[in-house]
């Protein structure tokens, strides 16, 4: 009988001629933890296994044609504290590229984004990961756009005084009006609006207020896992009226329910250690590994994975689906997706599972490609109508500006 491992060679043909789009990789902030962004201390020329998931060798071997890298900033950082961090690591991104130009290429649009791949690199986007990068600003969201980040995530893990998060206790209901202004804005610049990490009701609301398609960078199936994280099966089926992609995620707390009582017991033990649950420095890792070995973590794999992507795609559709790893920003990841370099897997498990060869083209490259131009042509007929807002949350929603 066949099995995965016998597909490989068939998922690498495939990944060589429609590359992986992955949605979301935190490799700038492992930088920014690991060396503060000097890159000569951490080159990703060469394997960086056992300090990164992510490296050019590895993104080759997985397959990966285009790469929102996160721009994200932890969300207890406030104000223009926020604002600054964002910009160090879009600034990072940048020395990136400059560093790389034979691997990497700066993608704005879709264009850019076939470009790059009919020139055998990988397509480098932007994605800002919570509203608290923007304080409160149209104009800074704006400049963010400027900069080159083309999407951003609503909230991370804690509310922000305009959107609540979906691991945080309600707050404002969902979106409030000065936050549904900022979906109106998104639009009109052609900056996706990113669903993970917001609560159900904030879905919902964005859902309501949007014109263009929103994506959800790294989410799952809730009805697979039940985690505030994961996308309710009532929003996943609002995404073919919308136009919108769900980029299923590998975290394996988000993705394997044995799994969620064990990482929040794993993130109590980093934080009596006096360090953040998120943080994958090497002193950070070896208090994680001392306690996986005292308490043996439950396993996700490659299957997790797709037994998500099976769930999205019957309820959302096969248009409305793609992948979105997470990467670097997770301490652990499942068995045979330890890192960037195993898509393949992945992609094996599906064709096992009977998904054709088209099936996989849509949700590897096509549809996060045809997601993004569908957002710049919404843009595109906005701006000849309209121009920047200039609205304020104290004048939206009655808060003053540091709400």
């Amino acid at each position: 009988m066949t099995s995965p491992t016998d597909l490989l060679p068939r998922a690498l043909d495939l990944l060589a001629a429609h590359p992986v789009v992955d949605g979301h990789n935190d490799l700038p902030w492992a930088l920014r933890q690991h060396v503060r962004y000097d890159l000569d201390r951490l080159d990703i020329a060469g394997d960086q296994t056992g300090r990164l998931h992510t490296d050019l060798p590895r993104l080759r071997a997985g397959g990966v044609g285009a790469q929102f890298w996160s721009v994200y900033v932890r969300s207890d950082f406030a104000g223009d504290e926020a604002v600054s961090a964002t910009l160090e690591q879009i600034d990072a991104v940048d020395q990136l590229l400059t560093r790389y130009p034979a691997d990497l290429a700066r993608a704005l649009t879709a264009e850019d984004m076939e470009i790059a791949r009919g020139e055998g690199r990988i397509a480098s986007l932007m994605g800002a990961e919570g509203g608290h990068s923007i304080n409160n600003s149209l104009a800074t969201l704006r400049a963010l756009y400027a900069l080159g980040v083309r999407y951003m995530t609503l909230t991370h893990n804690d509310n922000i005084a305009w959107a609540d998060s979906a691991t945080d206790e309600p707050r404002v209901g969902g979106l409030s009006p000065f936050g549904r202004e900022v979906v109106r804005e998104m639009n009109r610049l052609g900056m996706l609006v990113d669903l993970s990490h917001v609560a159900a009701t904030t879905m919902r609301d964005a859902l309501e207020a949007t014109v263009a398609p929103v994506i959800f960078s790294h989410s799952s199936a809730r009805a697979v896992c039940d985690h505030p994280r994961n996308v309710p099966d009532d929003v996943l089926a609002q995404l073919p009226a919308n136009g919108g992609v769900a980029m299923a995620t590998f975290v394996p707390k988000f993705i394997l329910p044995a799994a969620v009582d064990w990482t929040r017991a794993a993130d109590e033990n980093m934080r009596a250690h006096g360090l953040h649950p998120l943080e994958t420095t090497p002193e950070a890792m070896k208090i994680h590994e001392a306690f996986e070995a005292a308490n043996p973590r439950p396993a996700a794999t490659a299957a997790t994975v797709a037994d998500h992507l099976d769930h999205m795609r019957e309820v959302a559709g096969i248009d409305h689906i793609g992948i979105g790893g997470d990467f670097d920003g997770t301490a652990f990841t499942p068995s045979g997706l330890d890192d960037v370099a195993g898509y393949p897997n992945l992609v094996a498990e599906l064709l096992h599972r009977g998904w054709s060869d088209a099936d996989l083209a849509k949700l590897t490259w096509q549809n996060a490609v045809r997601v993004l131009r569908a957002a710049e042509d919404v843009a595109r007929d906005l701006q000849s109508v309209r121009g920047p807002s200039n609205a304020t949350i104290d004048g939206l929603d009655g808060l003053d500006e540091e709400g």
